[in-house]
């Protein structure tokens, strides 16, 4: 279903009133009791399993409703839209207020309730943010950075909660085969606890690209600096193996929609793949500038060859999977790394030298040929002269010159 301006109106009418208790007054407790069974059957039919069915008001079904039709599809004018007739008001007030329940809720599905809330809003703003100006400043305007002051205490929030439901140790196991309750519900609380995190990081990233006044407001947020540093050192170790990547690129990402493309590709090839035992029956070998796969065992006859030679085949096309995934992994980890270095040594010679003491022989080349490798691939990728690809170059000749 698609919003039109007409429905959106509606909705965020509906989000402004308050109950009439006036209203009910004209209907017995019968006819009360029948629309609320009506109401929450439509409810039930809602993806939204937090949704409180015993305490459902106008507001409630409107804002349901408005997260529920949002999509990363939505056009312009919606963006727009959204903005003037002050839906983005009710949203950013919305995640307001679960990041403050994240602090007093002490019981887990209150807790999954409030991030999962916060979550789906900030998903909302983080689409209606890219690439548009009029609604980032809007946010960052209104009352006072409350959109950033919120951010930034829910990924204080969320950086305790991932190492209390730690989700990389959730492989634990009875002998049933079946998980542990405890992990059930560290599972289920971590998941909510990550998704929540990508959101947040994601609003701050449209917040702060190329906008000074973004990054002035997120910069002033208390301990965030602090918090960011321990969610790019720490909290990757907390998660599962193949979600550690997709955080580590996502607090690295000075913004740019190619390291976005490059993600997505690299989450397929490592979701897809298959995890398998080590294959003792050869090893990985770089022969003319490929990479493959050399067996060390003899087979009697030709015939076992034949039978083996499909599997064979499907068995090295995942382990080449694997290493291409892995390998631009650690690609993009080490060239945001090398970013990020590089920015802190500009006009700071002091960085300078703290960062030398640990090159291999104090030499930057190592920095600035992971850098242009970097840049060439967003060249392929992404409009040539965008703002990423121009500061990756300020930094390689800022290097170069170390």
């Amino acid at each position: 279903m698609d919003l039109d301006r007409a429905s959106l109106d509606l909705m965020i009418r509906l989000l402004e009133l308050e109950q009439d208790a006036s209203s009910a007054k004209l209907l017995n407790e019968k006819d009360m009791n029948k629309i609320k069974e009506k109401i929450r059957r439509l409810c039930e039919t809602v993806h939204n399993k937090h949704l409180d069915l015993e305490n459902i008001t106008t507001g409630h079904l409107a804002m349901e409703t408005l997260l529920s039709l949002t999509s990363k599809r939505a056009g312009d004018w919606f963006k727009e839209e959204l903005r003037l007739l002050g839906g983005l008001d009710h949203i950013v007030d919305k995640v307001k207020e679960c990041v403050d329940h994240l602090s007093r809720d002490e019981d887990e599905e209150k807790l999954v309730a409030s991030l999962w809330g916060a979550e789906r809003c900030l998903r909302v703003l983080e689409s209606v943010t890219v690439h548009n100006p009029e609604n980032q400043s809007y946010l960052i305007a209104y009352k006072d950075s409350q959109l950033i002051v919120s951010s930034a205490r829910a990924l204080q929030h969320c950086e305790e909660l991932i190492q209390q439901y730690n989700r990389a140790e959730d492989s634990i196991c009875l002998t049933d085969s079946k998980p542990l309750p405890h992990q059930n519900v560290t599972n289920h609380v971590g998941k909510a606890v990550e998704d929540c995190m990508r959101a947040i990081i994601g609003v701050l990233l449209n917040l702060t690209n190329d906008n000074e006044w973004g990054s002035t407001k997120t910069g002033e947020q208390d301990g965030l600096i602090g918090t960011a540093m321990n969610c790019v050192l720490q909290v990757p170790k907390y998660l599962p193996q193949e979600q550690r990547f997709d955080i580590r690129v996502l607090l690295f990402l000075e913004r740019e929609r190619a390291a976005q493309l490059a993600e997505s590709k690299t989450d397929e090839l490592i979701k897809d793949a298959p995890t398998t035992q080590h294959d003792k029956s050869g090893e990985w070998q770089e022969t003319s500038g490929e990479i493959q796969w050399v067996s060390t065992e003899k087979t009697d006859g030709t015939e076992e060859i034949h039978k083996k030679e499909e599997d064979d085949e499907e068995l090295d096309l995942n382990k080449a999977l694997q290493h291409a995934g892995k390998h631009m992994e650690d690609c993009i980890v080490a060239s945001y790394t090398a970013l990020l270095l590089g920015c802190l040594c500009q006009e700071s010679p002091i960085n300078v030298t703290t960062v030398r003491e640990y090159l291999p022989e104090g030499d930057f080349s190592i920095m600035t040929e992971m850098l242009k490798k970097f840049l060439s691939f967003m060249n392929l990728t992404c409009a040539v002269g965008t703002t990423g690809q121009k500061s990756i170059s300020r930094v390689i000749e800022y290097l170069e010159h170390c």
